[in-house]
């Protein structure tokens, strides 16, 4: 399991349209043996790359008395999923990935390794240590994406969102366990054993992954180019409100938040004064109350929305930051520690549950790994920035800081709201008929202008401009780099729509990507067409004149 992923707990994928999906939790997905086994791996992995992340931090504060080098350690692991996130979710959408993952992991294997070798040899300076995390965080960008899009390959559709769910709860189980058992081998033989263990739990994972055998994909379309489909991802995300809100939501949130992360291990160690193991029990408590937390959240999200969910959690995250901050008493740590657990996963899973109800599944790795880049970005950011402060004001202010920041984030809640599960039907939509043409169009030719002609009751205008102006922000999402309305003087009821797509095969892929939300804003949009007929659609590709 990649590091990135033993704190990004992800809650549900549910499918549009079915509330209940969010809210039921469900052990049979397991009855799929590659699923099972698959899960099994995981557990075994995330408990070890818990196991590293508190053998990292303790070897850190081992090595330097810096904050500010000690928060790094959380920048070093979190700063390439900034750099690759993008790359890495459109990779996962048009390349093996199988293959892909069977590389990442293998880096993944080589990069603890090698940092649990040098430790034992004595080699491992401050920077070393930064080094070689960031270059666990380079395997573990690229592997994110390409496992979370397998998933649906693996069990039926209908259980779908029981498989995410049980993806979450070995996380989750796994942030219980392995920070406590690390600390207790850090305590016992060191940090370089524990680095070597996480490595081979990396071998598990990789043996699931090669023994699997993917049913062979029968795509209609022609595949995407890499930079193509990061294009595409980009573009999606910038023009669905949705998702921007969800991102920039979680943005304010993890900037803030990162500090108990990043300063928890320099508050074990000089103001509550425990050890190597006392700091894992303190990571262990925010697990217990992470699986605590997910066993109530199903009935919670019955009675109240993401949106409230997430202000709640937030102010009760807040809350613990500061308590953290000024107590002396490691009981009393622990204790919020579990509470801290709670807000956590209620603020992960509902921000992650409105990412990804907002994307369909052309585009869904793309999204989520952007989602991913704002939150490791986050974390990379504020983690820097919060042991600079800590550096500046000591620990306890900087903790003080941020769980009094934390709260800018409820305003935002007001304008920026979370969707719900049941907000969206991203089910596939099939209302475009294939475009009529007499000599078949290469598949890389273009620039394609798409216009369809509209006679409008010139009564009925404004109306029509609106929801014009709601399908101008689909085409644009879903591929269009330019959209145009046009209006006839001579003719006050004759209207055209015309946008632009790069290519005739990006054409024929947004033809695909319609869904059902946007057949009924486009039907909204054609009801105000009085001609006898549907509106009259033509393709021109532009001529390639030297």
């Amino acid at each position: 399991m990649s590091k990135s992923a033993r704190k990004l707990t992800r809650d549900k994928d549910a499918q549009p349209g079915s509330n209940s999906a969010l809210v039921t939790t469900s052990w049979s997905p397991l009855t799929e043996p590659v699923f099972r086994a698959l899960w099994l791996a995981t557990v075994a992995s995330t408990i070890g790359t818990w196991m590293q992340d508190v053998g990292e931090s303790w070897l850190m504060v081992s090595l330097t008395t810096s904050p500010m080098l000690v928060a790094l350690v959380e920048t070093s692991g979190s700063l390439p999923v900034v750099l690759l996130a993008v790359p890495a979710g459109a990779l996962a959408d048009v390349v093996d990935r199988r293959r892909l993952l069977l590389i990442t992991q293998s880096w993944m294997l080589i990069s603890a390794a090698a940092l649990g070798m040098l430790t034992l040899a004595g080699m491992v300076t401050p920077w070393v240590l930064l080094l070689l995390t960031f270059t666990l965080g380079l395997g573990s960008a690229m592997n994110g994406p390409a496992l979370q899009a397998i998933i649906p390959e693996l069990v039926p559709r209908g259980e779908l969102p029981a498989a995410v769910t049980l993806v979450s709860v070995a996380v989750n189980v796994s942030r219980a366990v392995g920070p406590a058992l690390g600390g207790l081998l850090v305590a016992a033989t060191g940090s370089g054993v524990v680095f070597l263990l996480n490595a081979v739990s990396f071998l598990a994972v990789m043996l699931v992954i090669h023994r699997w055998k993917p049913s062979p994909q029968q795509g209609t379309m022609p595949p995407e180019h890499i930079f193509g489909a990061m294009r595409a991802g980009v573009r999606y995300v910038r023009h669905s409100p949705e998702l921007r809100a969800a991102f920039l939501r979680t943005g304010v949130f993890i900037v803030f938040a990162s500090a108990l992360w990043a300063l928890l291990p320099s508050q074990a160690r000089y103001v509550l004064e425990i050890g190597s193991f006392g700091y894992g029990v303190l990571l262990g408590c925010i697990g217990a109350g992470a699986v605590s937390g997910a066993a109530f959240l199903p009935a919670v999200r019955q009675k109240v929305s993401n949106n409230l969910l997430v202000v709640g959690a937030t102010v009760l995250f807040s809350g613990v930051t500061i308590v953290l901050a000024h107590v002396h008493v490691p009981v009393i740590a622990g204790v919020a520690m579990i509470l801290a657990g709670v807000a956590w996963i209620a603020v992960m899973s509902s921000f992650s549950t409105a990412a990804q109800t907002a994307a369909p599944a052309w585009v869904r790795a793309r999204a989520l790994s952007i989602y991913l880049l704002v939150f490791m970005g986050g974390m990379a950011v504020g983690s820097a920035a919060w042991g600079a402060v800590a550096a500046r004001f000591g620990v306890t202010n900087a903790l003080t800081f941020a769980g009094l920041g934390l709260l800018i984030g409820v305003p935002a809640s007001l304008r920026y709201r979370l969707i719900d599960g049941d907000d969206l039907s991203l089910v596939p939509s099939v209302n475009w008929p294939d475009p009529v043409v007499v000599i078949e169009p290469k598949l890389e030719e273009g620039p394609v202008l798409v216009q369809t002609e509209f006679r409008i009751d010139p009564d009925q205008v404004d109306g029509f401009r609106q929801a014009m102006r709601e399908l101008r922000r689909i085409r644009r999402r879903d591929g269009a780099i330019r959209w145009g309305l046009f209006h006839d003087p001579a003719d006050p009821g004759r209207f055209i729509e015309s946008f632009v797509v790069e290519s005739w095969a990006e054409h024929l892929r947004q033809h695909a990507r319609a869904t059902e939300a946007d057949r009924e804003q486009e039907d909204r949009a054609k009801a105000f067409h009085i001609g006898g007929e549907r509106p009259a659609t033509t393709h021109l590709i532009a001529e390639q004149i030297e």
